[in-house]
């Protein structure tokens, strides 16, 4: 029997970024050789035990790389890709995510969404945060736009407490020009940005639309209201470094010395879903809605809160969104019935209680006006793209393997 290489992951557990990086590894090694592999639990940026580094390893793909871990490598004499995101030139291969094509990304989404004032909030002196900045504000520019920016130290002694920065969060974003759309250079500092709005009074997204980056579904779910978030690719970062490290073992010269991972796309929720909309009794009319639609509200009761007539309101909006009150609240309850059909097996007359509807016979009317399909057949067109997609993965997942394997005969 073969001898199985003894590989070392020093990757992060603890993250929704690291585990996703741990599958794309495991997604290489399950069509390739299989590896001897040594992965503990471990949090992000955490150093490897010392006891690791005096083991005999075929090769090491490592997450927290810094100059002194990078040292520690070069003396074992090992084979090493490096996935850090804070240095660089540290010796090895490299594999990243593109942070200035997730700023541009960034910057894209909001202004496809019509603002004309535009705010980063990041950390100071950090690599990947300042790309993610870098990546933003030259879109901007090239759009002819400036960025506000806010940042505070990361992972530092001089870090300040949370309710500090909150303070100061707060007081930027309501120092800021609104309609605002914003961009964090991750999901925690945009949810702090989301918390702060509400501190200030300030509505999300109508005053200020917020995204985030890496599409932590359980963070992103938690903030009110949801958040936006860019997908990154930690998959093919995982799988890359895999198929870098094979290579690396077999003997074979790697001449990439960095691979940048372009991000997906974006997951948008209603941090972000919205239209710049400098009236601000629409606006107000605008959070209404996206509060109370699923609750059963009616334009009537829209306009017990703003100071508006109907026909004044009903002119109002198709001047800044293109439809009637009474459209944008059926857009938002086709939204949640569109979601709960594609994620859920509830039945149709719970969908429509929570969708804001009282009878599920109108809400099938609404549903299939709006969609031109039945709920009924949306999601059993729903569940086929998912299943399609899922043969897909593997079907890429064999071709990938096909063609590794080609290129170490070919070596």
């Amino acid at each position: 029997m073969a001898k199985r290489p003894r590989v070392a992951l020093i990757v992060e557990s603890s993250t929704p970024f690291g585990r996703q990086v741990l599958q794309g590894i495991a997604r290489y090694v399950r069509t390739h050789q299989s590896w001897s592999i040594f992965l503990e639990q471990r949090e992000f940026g955490a150093m490897p035990r010392k006891w690791l580094l005096h083991r005999k390893w075929d090769g090491i793909i490592s997450r927290p790389t810094n100059p002194r871990l990078a040292e520690e490598f070069r003396r074992m004499k090992v084979p090493v890709v490096d996935l850090n995101s804070l240095y660089d030139d540290l010796g090895f291969p490299r594999i990243r995510s593109d942070n200035e094509a997730i700023g541009r990304m960034g910057a894209e989404h909001l202004l496809e969404r019509g603002f004309r004032h535009f705010a980063f909030c990041s950390y100071s002196g950090t690599q990947w945060a300042g790309l993610r900045r870098e990546g933003f504000a030259k879109r901007l520019a090239q759009a002819g736009h400036t960025c506000h920016v806010y940042e505070s130290p990361w992972r530092s002694g001089h870090l300040l407490e949370w309710d500090e920065d909150q303070e100061r969060i707060a007081r930027w974003i309501k120092s800021l020009p609104k309609p605002c759309g914003l961009m964090a250079c991750n999901d925690p500092r945009g949810q702090q940005v989301i918390d702060a709005c509400w501190r200030v009074d300030v509505a999300v997204p109508e005053m200020v639309a917020i995204i985030g980056v890496d599409n932590d579904e359980i963070l992103c779910e938690l903030c009110d209201p949801s958040m936006s978030s860019i997908i990154p690719n930690p998959q093919r970062i995982g799988y890359e470094a895999a198929a870098t490290l094979d290579a690396l073992m077999a003997g074979r010269r790697v001449t990439e010395r960095e691979m940048l991972i372009e991000p997906v796309g974006i997951k948008t929720r209603q941090s972000s879903d919205v239209l710049a909309v400098e009236d601000q009794d629409v606006a107000a009319a605008m959070t209404y809605i996206r509060d109370h639609a699923l609750e059963g509200c009616t334009v009537q009761d829209v306009l017990r809160h703003v100071p508006l007539g109907r026909s004044c309101l009903e002119r109002r909006f198709r001047k800044y969104l293109g439809r009637s009150p009474q459209a944008e609240i059926h857009m938002i309850r086709i939204k949640r019935i569109r979601q709960l059909l594609a994620e859920t097996d509830l039945p149709l007359a719970n969908i429509a209680e929570l969708a804001g509807y009282e009878h599920p016979e109108y809400m099938n009317v609404v549903f299939k006006r709006e969609t031109g399909q039945t709920p009924g057949q949306y999601r059993r067109e729903v569940q086929l793209q998912l299943r399609a997609a899922a043969r897909g993965v593997h079907e890429e997942a064999a071709k990938n393997g096909d063609k590794r394997a080609r290129h170490s005969r070919s070596a």
